[in-house]
């Protein structure tokens, strides 16, 4: 729960009551509360901020984190009663408990359109001279990942340290992990720790309280986004070849911020954004969110709020969409400030063949390594055709080992791990798995590497082997595992299970933004527990695959280091322009782009402006900028008021007295939302965008116009000329539609696109016309 102080009669009213909530509380349980503080408002007889908390506000030993850098204030252990009083001082902006976040679960620097020595990478030194952040589980420091062989001396500007622990000392960092650090204070006090005892420290059997990687995750993300070259890379034989991360020499400063099985604190977070940005990185990647489906506003969002005061000091932050597609609205991070980044699949498959016994064959996918089942067949079981659901999903102790003994089982997706479920067959007695879909899922599959012959297939072939299994006495199958298929067509296809818009928060802004590789990625992985991250599996593998927006962003992070390198004046918005105007929205069959879920075409709100092309990237002719005072303009336009503003921005902001409109945050992307309860006729929409030439000097541009369906669209001048003299022209788009007879598809919306073109460089911009009511 949050609440703020900003001078609108509902936040007052929010304040009363959540105010009065924490006084009459009869729980007087200590939580973590975070504090948004008035840093202009510190009292000079203090000679810091923390002097000043620790005698007005709290006492110094219930004090976690202060901080001072990209938010102002601090958290502290306190009783409901004790932050109400906290409340009453005059200083104070905002509040809100502390929050458990979520992470979300080599050849894509290839299917970036990445090349050896030629395009982005020759021309950036690799990155060389960047410094990129990860805020995750921590590294797993001896991976030749993370080699810095043949690296320059550390850049000048970092600042940073490397923070010694549990198994990870200062020889653990070299020129290529210049700095460590872990952050858990928010987490000890949450009690969630080993024996769940307030304080109680992390239990050592599984964690390191120090930057090492007790999970897995981090270290696959920092290596994806700065992995150096890694010959003869694989995962058990899977995906062989050469690993690299987008920017091999670029430098890695990782946040520990996330904890085996505990997920990710706010307080923490924003400290790791205080260190970061104070350190000197010059890119941040969180594959961090909600997970709860629901987006905060931005001032009770501290992701939000550590990314602007990152983004605001020229720090580019890649975060990613969420995993909770294919629903609509699924999108997280949706800050106009953030980079979000949604999944698609790469080239490169993993197929596995089912062949029952009538002589049907099924295709899937499978990452299983152990010994194969050589095409004996077995007999297979659906325990779901019980009707009990717990049997159907293979969850703990739900199944009969007399009905699964030496048996293939097939298990319906859902409510567990997928690798948890083959535990359950195992133990069962049962010789295999068939993994099915469900709708929700629909045709879209992700590889594991299970611990029994298993193999995922989609929701349809899933209802078609369990009424084989129901047509037959005795139902037969056998598994076949056919290793790495590379070339597959079509790709990248929208994952299934990448974050979808609209935004939920704005929808006058497009989320995700871009979409990149997230399906079945390889990069290097822990040694503290096996593939499949279950405690049973005691595998030992230098690289793992895996899938989720998580591997997304981190592509994203790379590309703007490589971007940042090669032009060290771009702002972060205009690194995102750059990708985003250039993004790709056809396959590998030149066609449009498909979503896995359906097989039908997919729209912006899947993929954005669409999937990233690095090399196009680094010469997109021309770029929409943002800066902090846009920033603020967009904050007004959205009805936070002053001091609502300050929680985000740290500094108190002067809204103009006529409200901007939202639509004309100068965004890469365009949506216009038309009332759906304004009767009939026609209604226009125009939206002002300023382009930046940052192509040869005298370049003229002419337009390109797809219009969406029923809607019509002009630009106004349909031509930009640049010159020594003129490095920005803004222009004006117009959306008109006939509500009554404007047809929207099942998305809710028609998609169109605006492209400037000069012979040379393509920047389109989508749009996005859709009927909606906002609140």
């Amino acid at each position: 729960m949050g609440f703020l102080l900003p001078k609108s009669l509902l936040s007052l009213f929010l304040l009363h009551f959540f105010f009065t909530t924490l006084v009459n509380s009869s729980d007087q349980t200590v939580k973590t509360y975070i504090f948004r503080i008035d840093r202009f408002a510190k009292p000079s007889i203090f000679p810091t901020h923390y002097h000043w908390y620790a005698s007005e506000f709290a006492d110094q030993s219930t004090i976690l984190h202060v901080y001072d850098t990209v938010f102002h204030g601090f958290s502290a252990v306190l009783t409901p009663s004790q932050a109400a009083n906290v409340l009453q001082n005059p200083s104070v902006l905002a509040a809100f408990e502390d929050r458990r976040r979520q992470l979300h679960t080599t050849r894509s620097p290839q299917f970036l359109g990445l090349r050896n020595q030629r395009g982005l990478w020759s021309e950036s030194d690799y990155g060389s001279d960047v410094i990129v952040g990860v805020f995750d589980t921590g590294v797993w420091p001896e991976r030749r990942s993370f080699s810095d062989l043949n690296l320059g001396p550390i850049p000048n500007k970092w600042k940073g340290v490397c923070q010694i622990g549990s198994k990870f000392t200062s020889r653990n960092c070299n020129k290529k992990i210049i700095g460590a650090r872990f952050f858990a204070k928010g987490h000890e006090a949450s009690g969630r720790f080993g024996g769940g005892i307030i304080g109680g420290g992390i239990n050592e059997t599984v964690e390191f309280m120090s930057p090492r990687d007790a999970d897995g995750h981090g270290t696959h993300t920092a290596s994806t986004a700065t992995g150096r070259y890694s010959f003869q890379a694989s995962m058990s034989g899977y995906a062989p070849g050469i690993a690299k991360g987008v920017a091999p020499k670029a430098r890695l400063a990782v946040y520990k911020v996330c904890w085996k099985n505990s997920g990710c604190f706010d307080s923490d977070i924003l400290a790791a954004f205080d260190a970061a940005v104070n350190d000197g990185v010059d890119v941040i990647s969180i594959s961090i969110g909600g997970g709860d489906g629901i987006s905060s506003p931005y001032y009770l969002d501290p992701i939000a709020i550590g990314a602007y005061g990152a983004v605001s000091r020229g720090v580019f932050v890649s975060s990613s969409a969420g995993n909770d597609g294919p629903n609509g609205m699924s999108v997280t991070n949706l800050a106009p400030w953030l980079t979000t980044v949604g999944a698609g699949t790469i080239d490169r498959n993993f197929p596995a063949d089912i062949v029952l016994g009538n002589g049907r064959k099924f295709s899937g996918v499978s990452l299983y390594s152990g010994t194969p089942l050589s095409g004996k067949m077995y007999p297979l079981v659906y325990p779901g055709k019980s009707g009990v659901l717990s049997a159907s999903l293979c969850m703990e102790n739900s199944l009969d080992p007399n009905l699964v003994r030496g048996k293939i089982v097939i298990c319906d997706r859902g409510s567990s791990p997928r690798v948890a479920k083959g535990m359950v067959v195992k133990k069962a007695g049962g010789v295999g798995m068939i993994l099915a879909n469900g709708a929700s899922n629909g045709e879209g599959l992700i590889g594991d590497a299970h611990l029994i012959p298993t193999c995922a297939v989609g929701a349809n072939e899933g209802d078609a082997i369990k009424s084989y299994v129901s047509s037959v006495t005795v139902a037969t199958a056998t598994i076949n595992f056919r290793g790495t298929l590379i070339g597959i067509k079509p790709a990248p296809v929208v994952a299934s299970f990448s974050g979808r818009g609209p935004n939920g928060l704005n929808p006058e802004i497009l989320k995700p933004d871009l979409i990149a590789p997230g399906v079945n990625i390889l990069a290097a992985w822990t040694d503290a527990v096996g593939p499949t991250g279950l405690d049973s599996d005691t595998r030992k593998t230098e690289f793992n695959i895996l899938s989720g927006t998580s591997m997304a962003a981190p592509h994203v992070s790379g590309a703007a280091a490589l971007l940042k390198s090669a032009h060290p004046d771009w702002s972060p918005a205009a690194i995102r322009s750059a990708m985003m105007t250039t993004a790709s929205v056809t396959d590998n069959r030149f066609q449009p782009m498909t979503d896995e879920s359906t097989g039908a075409k997919s729209t912006p709100y899947d993929f954005g402006a669409g999937h990233l092309n690095l090399d196009l990237a680094m010469d997109p002719g021309l770029v929409y900028d943002i800066t902090n005072d846009d920033y603020v303009a967009f904050l007004c336009s959205i009805g936070y008021g002053p001091r609502t503003i300050q929680v985000i921005t740290r500094s108190p902001a002067n809204c103009p007295v006529k409200k901007p409109s939202p639509e004309n945050l100068n965004y890469p992307s365009i949506a216009a939302l038309f009332s759906s309860s304004i009767s009939g006729g026609s209604k226009s929409k125009t939206f002002v965008r300023t382009a930046t030439n940052v192509g040869l000097v005298n370049s003229v541009y002419s337009v390109r116009i797809e219009s969406p369906k029923g809607a019509e669209v002009t630009v106004k001048p349909a031509t930009l000329v640049f010159s020594e003299k003129v490095k920005t022209i803004s222009y004006a788009v117009t959306v008109t539609v006939d509500t009554k007879n404007l047809v929207l598809d099942d998305s809710g919306a028609v998609f169109g696109s605006l492209t400037w073109v000069d012979g040379k460089h393509v920047a389109r911009s989508p749009i996005v016309v859709t009927q909606i009511d906002l609140l």
